[in-house]
């Protein structure tokens, strides 16, 4: 079949200056609580339908810690949020759920550390500024809870969105091959993120098994080490659904790169555990496998993590598809990483649907006291970078450019919607902390109540990509 080919940059550049009239840099700004049509208590509800309800106290304990955790496992609330705002209808490939804690580094198939992000749960193709946004109210909130005065927070939210900006008129103007090998050299002078890196540079699997692993009990009969226990947040599985979870690698491993099924063919499965992950992934089911290679002390230990539809997929149009929500996940990690997990795929368990990776294989994390004063204005322009390669990998930047310009137009509307919502946030907490989902010991004040409308999960028509972008992909 022939494939329609994309126009000149001239013309393309000219469709994202034309985007403006849809939407001016301007109102980027916008936050309006009289906008809002799902109540976020509304928005929790619906995002834990299918859940396993024991788990769920766990996410609101965790969302209750602060407002930035609050935020962590509300993108349900904001994805609602954003669907009713205008928007350029230029798509990139979202990580969906783009926050400062949602970057880290991890090992490449070569070996190597990387930094990037790393959690793509939520991505999907949607309006590349939704990323944009979401990541900036995150350092905002995130280094108010560092303890960063409230000028340090816009000032950094301003300079990621002009690392953003900068990173994005340098891509346009790079070859298609140079932004899809570009790098960034510059990492281990970043204080946050050297420091992230030296995390994970002592992730070794042989770490991870001390951490993961003990002997077992006398008596039991096994001759292998076990998983170590601690209900709720980690159990060992055995019996019938151990051997679901262990049946379900063979779809797993057709899913693989052919070259990369013969390394995974040399590892054998010992242990199967439950674990629970993270804030806006709890009560999703998720299991991890010990698997042994050459010897005890060669471990690999993999990760099923559940997948649902993105919280942007009722506003996109793509509820109901029949993709693979594992497959989902993977295709857009791989669109956006310059380097991604060589082990990374899909499978299905009793008509669910998973990711599977490698568990902590040389991963680290932000530590939140790290965003203050300096570490908090370098780390901003890290994340602008970061996510505008991401963007640029996964979508065109020479309409992203067009649109966004050389000015600050857009930088100043963002920080100054990303300081309006990290407030809208703040309120919406309190809210959470007042409502039937609160913890018992975080509860404050008289209980709110939600809306008792039913979520409205599609405000108006499905937003669609914006024409001829997305047209120039269709094959004839």
């Amino acid at each position: 079949m022939a494939i329609k080919h994309v126009l000149p940059p001239p013309d393309r550049r000219a469709f994202g200056q034309s985007r403006r009239k849809q939407v001016r840099r301007q109102e980027q700004n916008r936050w309006r609580i009289e906008d809002r049509q799902t109540d976020p208590i509304d928005a929790l509800a619906a995002s834990s339908a299918g859940r396993v309800p024991a788990l769920l106290e766990i996410k609101w304990q965790r969302m209750a810690a602060s407002p930035f955790g609050f935020f962590r496992g509300a993108v349900s609330v904001m994805a609602a949020d954003l669907a009713v705002l205008p928007h350029t209808g230029i798509f990139a490939q979202l990580c969906g759920d783009a926050h400062v804690r949602n970057l880290g580094a991890f090992a490449a198939p070569d070996g190597r550390l990387v930094f990037d992000i790393n959690d793509f749960d939520e991505t999907i193709r949607g309006p590349f500024e939704w990323d944009v946004k979401r990541l900036a109210t995150s350092i905002i909130l995130a280094g108010r809870e560092a303890g960063s005065k409230s000028a340090d927070c816009g000032e950094a939210a301003a300079l990621f969105l002009k690392s953003y900006r900068r990173s994005m008129h340098a891509f346009a103007r790079m070859t298609v091959m140079e932004v899809a090998h570009f790098q960034v050299h510059r990492l281990q002078r970043i204080a946050p993120v050297s420091q992230v890196l030296r995390k994970a540079e002592q992730a070794t699997p042989l770490y991870n098994a001390e951490r993961l692993l003990q002997d077992p009990p006398k008596g039991s009969g096994l001759k292998h080490r076990i998983f170590v226990e601690n209900k709720p947040l980690q159990y060992r599985i055995t019996g019938a659904k151990a051997q679901a979870i262990l049946d379900s690698l063979g779809p797993y491993r057709q899913s693989l790169l052919p070259e990369r099924r013969h390394f995974f063919d040399l590892y054998r499965p010992i242990d199967v555990a439950f674990r629970v992950v993270g804030t806006g992934s709890v009560g999703l089911r998720d299991y991890i496998v010990y698997l042994e290679g050459n010897s005890a002390e060669d471990p690999l230990f993999l990760q099923i993590k559940e997948e649902t539809f993105s919280a942007y997929a009722p506003y996109l149009g793509e509820i109901g598809e029949p993709q693979h929500q594992g497959q989902r996940v993977v295709q857009g990690q791989r669109a956006m990483q310059f380097l991604s997990d060589m082990l990374l795929g899909w499978t299905s368990i009793n008509n669910r649907q998973y990711l599977v990776r490698q568990l902590n294989d040389h991963k680290g994390s932000l530590a939140i006291e790290d965003l203050k004063g300096e570490g908090l204005m370098q780390y901003a322009e890290i994340c602008g970078e970061l996510l505008a390669r991401g963007h640029a990998r996964s979508g065109d930047p020479v309409a992203f450019d067009g649109y966004i310009g050389t000015s600050d137009r857009l930088v100043e509307a963002v920080a100054g919607f990303a300081i309006d919502y990290a407030d809208q946030t703040e309120q919406d907490y309190k809210t959470f902390l007042r409502s039937r989902f609160a913890p018992k010991t975080a509860k404050k004040g008289p209980p709110a109540k939600a809306s008792g409308r039913r979520p409205k999960l599609k405000p108006g028509p499905a937003i669609k990509e914006a024409a001829p972008v997305a047209a120039a992909r269709e094959k004839k």
